[in-house]
């Protein structure tokens, strides 16, 4: 969204009898160095991370968390992204995004909910909670940009976040990690979304949930579907490559506006029987 308010200014600028500023091709939001296959593929960024536990007693709207942060707030202010687990799960078994996401230059809260047994409504407002709750730390709140968020949650908590991005129009970019949700159409979500699935997934199966969730997409910014080759629902919850690599490369393209990564978006990863990934499509 932002993108195009920048492109409004530039023509407007033009329009006047202006000159493009000379820092107008800039962005001052990248973050880190030229990104390549190797980089964007390991386990940590260029950022070392620091954490900062969030008690029951302390939070407000859901039941604890934490946040991890680069340590180095040299670069200026990081995009805020808050991370729901699913069904039943807790916040360890999304926990392994957390310092992985905040290592390439983003300030990521990991959550438990209220109850495990919490439906894709009430983790959306959780995950809703959990962006306001970083924005408001004392320590880490100043190093955050409000305008930028983003959402993200495994199975019912992927439900949840495509809901949390529907509610809150200042949410840049959603990644649903096979998610589930009795709703099927988000063609009111206007951010940023890629759907993750899994090809043998036999709770939120892809043709029932994640592939009808993208294609109702209609009115994002920009809509992906990917799906992980031979995995099952559960695949979010352990340490992944795949995941790791294209929700940084989302989330530094379309929360940073870093156009850097989208060599690995567009035409993104190879699909067939040798390749992690059995689906691509961007649209």
């Amino acid at each position: 969204m932002r993108r195009f308010f920048a492109l409004f200014l530039t023509l407007a600028f033009l329009v006047v009898g202006g000159t493009t500023p000379a820092y107008a091709d800039e962005n001052p939001l990248e973050r880190g160095p030229d990104p390549t296959e190797s980089f964007i593929e390991q386990r940590r960024g260029n950022y070392d991370v620091a954490q900062r536990s969030i008690n029951r007693m302390g939070s407000d709207g859901f039941r604890n968390g934490t946040i991890y942060y680069p340590t180095d707030s040299s670069d200026g202010q990081f995009g805020v992204i808050a991370i729901s687990p699913g069904y039943t799960a807790g916040e360890s078994s999304i926990a392994w995004l957390g310092a992985r996401m905040a290592s390439f230059g983003f300030v990521v809260v990991t959550i438990n909910t209220t109850t495990r047994y919490d439906q894709p409504r009430q983790r959306s407002t959780q995950l809703l909670a959990a962006l306001d709750h970083a924005m408001e730390d004392s320590v880490v709140g100043p190093m955050i940009d409000p305008e930028r968020q983003a959402v993200m949650g495994h199975s019912m908590g992927g439900g949840g976040a495509l809901q949390a991005a529907e509610s809150r129009p200042e949410i840049d970019a959603v990644i649903p990690l096979t998610p589930w949700n009795l709703k099927r159409n988000w063609r009111n979500i206007d951010a940023a979304t890629l759907i993750i699935g899994a090809e043998r997934d036999t709770i939120a199966s892809v043709r029932t949930h994640s592939i009808p969730f993208y294609e109702s997409l209609t009115g994002a910014d920009q809509r992906g579907y990917l799906e992980l080759r031979g995995a099952s629902h559960f695949a979010p919850n352990f340490s992944n490559t795949t995941i790791a690599k294209y929700s940084v490369a989302w989330m530094k393209r379309h929360l940073d506006d870093d156009e850097r990564y989208e060599k690995f978006l567009t035409p993104g990863p190879t699909v067939g029987y040798s390749s992690g990934v059995s689906d691509y499509r961007l649209q």
